[in-house]
């Protein structure tokens, strides 16, 4: 029987071995005699600055049947294992669109499952993309079907490589334990608040689509779903660029939150679409040194790049922090022409000098001011056009200092805070590309993120403009057997879909459909 021994406090300097003899300790303490100790959660408490420490769970295995009951800190470790079985659905193979997370998992499940599917991206091959992504941030080319959103890997390829989710699902451990197969480092399995950065998480791709390749699926890059067919309710073909027609009974969508053209050709073939809230804003960069004092006080060097999480609820809208990147860089992440968008992404190290964030406001259908279900993707168009021409057009981005903004000022002047946007940058009044609602409830958490961490606001950070791709403006609307309503064998997931938000949740949607086939 496997168990964790909880609560393990360590100061800011220790050592794993300490660990580990101390949930040896406390295992004999309770009577228990136990082996295989291993770290199995690792979180940094920070709530008092003096008193910042790490907090360890160790997993150790214990006699069948061991009495824990009424032992401190000790509870029995269950759950998220993952039984694979046959896979007995569809006469022909099933295809996956798109290899982001969603994607990829799909079709490792369906591998697993004997069944191992085709898939197709319509980007490039990881390796090929990253010359492609870098040529646009030096030279402004952009590649409409191979960028930062698309591609091997999806748009998680260049961000900070997230695993974090507020999901309490246990098979999100199945997710990282193979993230660490294919290459992910192995603290991802135990850091409170684990990431791969993308320079690691592309040499994972490379290697899960080796297996792939071996476990019987077949791979096709700068591949495009163009059409889908549908008769009597059912799945019968689908196109691929325009040309190539192939009967299909079973379609996994993992498409990703940015194929606008993809839901244009959903709806043209009658699949059910609603518009979904998302949330828009800017990004905001500070230096890492700040944040890490701000957070762990003169103890900042010793611990690893310091993160945040800012929320304010006004009475109307709220703003918070989303995708926080410590030690990162800002990037142009744009997928059309003539439209701006930026991100935040970092290396594994996360080592970069300055700490980056979207700040982001929600906004709701009611706000697209458009009909039907696709009026959030023009809504998002619009703020990224304007952002394009505040910036002077070829992608480079408009700037302000945070100070400024919140104050409804703007002199063209910098601070301290040199921007690490991947390409030119031109200072500029942000709020001439938001809408009026966004620019006030902005200013509105500034100003109570400033009485939160002092400086935040009205320091020397800069903004950066304008985040709109936080999630998919459009949910494709499935049944609980994950099939798309009123279209059998048609599979909508992942953030694409409108049903998940971030890698391991996009990953963990697929998982489940595949499971529900098994």
């Amino acid at each position: 029987m496997r168990i964790l021994i909880n609560n393990i406090k360590m100061s800011v300097n220790h050592k794993i071995e300490d660990v580990l003899l101390a949930a040896q300790d406390v295992a004999r303490q309770s009577l228990l005699y136990a082996e295989n100790f291993k770290i199995y959660r690792q979180s940094i408490d920070a709530r008092r600055r003096g008193g910042v420490h790490y907090v360890y769970s160790v997993a150790a295995d214990v006699a069948e049947g061991a009495d824990i009951s009424g032992r401190k800190n000790i509870s029995q470790l269950s759950g998220g294992e993952i039984e694979i079985k046959p896979v007995r659905c569809g006469k022909r193979r099933p295809v996956v669109a798109g290899m982001g997370p969603c994607g990829l998992f799909t079709a490792y499940m369906l591998a697993l499952g004997g069944r191992p599917p085709l898939i197709i991206e319509r980007g490039a091959a990881v390796e090929e993309r990253s010359e492609a992504v870098k040529r646009f941030w030096k030279t402004g080319e952009l590649d409409p079907e191979s960028n930062v959103q698309f591609g091997e890997g999806g748009a998680g390829t260049f961000s900070d490589g997230k695993l974090n989710t507020g999901n309490r699902d246990k098979r999100q451990r199945f997710i990282l334990e193979t993230f660490v197969e294919f290459g992910a480092p192995e603290d991802i399995l135990y850091r409170g608040k684990p990431h791969i950065g993308t320079d690691k998480l592309r040499t994972v791709l490379v290697n899960m689509r080796r297996e792939l390749i071996r476990m019987g699926c077949d791979v096709r890059f700068n591949t495009k779903l163009t059409d889908i067919r549908v008769s009597d309710g059912r799945l019968t073909e689908i196109e691929l660029d325009n040309s190539e027609v192939m009967p299909c009974d079973m379609l996994f969508l993992g498409i990703g939150h940015s194929s606008r053209d993809t839901y244009d050709m959903l709806k043209r073939a009658g699949v059910v679409l609603d518009p979904k809230p998302f949330a828009v804003g800017l990004r905001i960069e500070h230096k890492q040194e700040f944040i890490g004092r701000a957070q762990y006080g003169d103890l900042w060097e010793s611990l690893p790049p310091a993160d945040y999480k800012l929320v304010y609820n006004g009475k109307e809208r709220s703003c918070y922090s989303f995708c926080m990147c410590p030690g990162g860089f800002v990037v142009c992440a744009s997928s059309e022409p003539g439209g701006l968008v930026v991100n935040g992404m970092s290396d594994h190290s996360r080592d970069n000098v300055n700490a980056n964030s979207a700040l982001v406001v929600n906004v709701c259908p009611d706000d697209f001011g458009g009909e039907g279900p696709l009026a959030g993707i023009e809504f998002q168009r619009k703020y990224e056009r304007l952002a394009f021409e505040l910036g002077g057009g070829n992608y480079a981005a408009p700037v302000q200092l945070s100070r400024e903004f919140a104050a409804g000022e703007f002199s063209g002047d910098l601070g301290g805070v040199k921007p690490s946007y991947t390409g030119k940058i031109i200072p500029a009044d942000l709020s001439k590309c938001l809408p009026g609602f966004v620019t006030k409830t902005l200013r509105e958490g500034l100003e109570d993120f400033e009485h939160k961490i002092p400086g935040y606001a009205y320091g020397d950070a800069v903004m950066t403009g304008v985040e709109s791709r936080t999630s998919a403006p459009v949910r494709i609307v499935r049944g609980d057997d994950y099939q798309a309503v009123g279209i059998e064998g048609l599979y909508p997931l992942g953030e694409g879909a409108g049903y998940a938000g971030g890698i391991v949740s996009a990953a963990l949607d697929g998982i489940k459909a595949v499971l529900s086939l098994m």
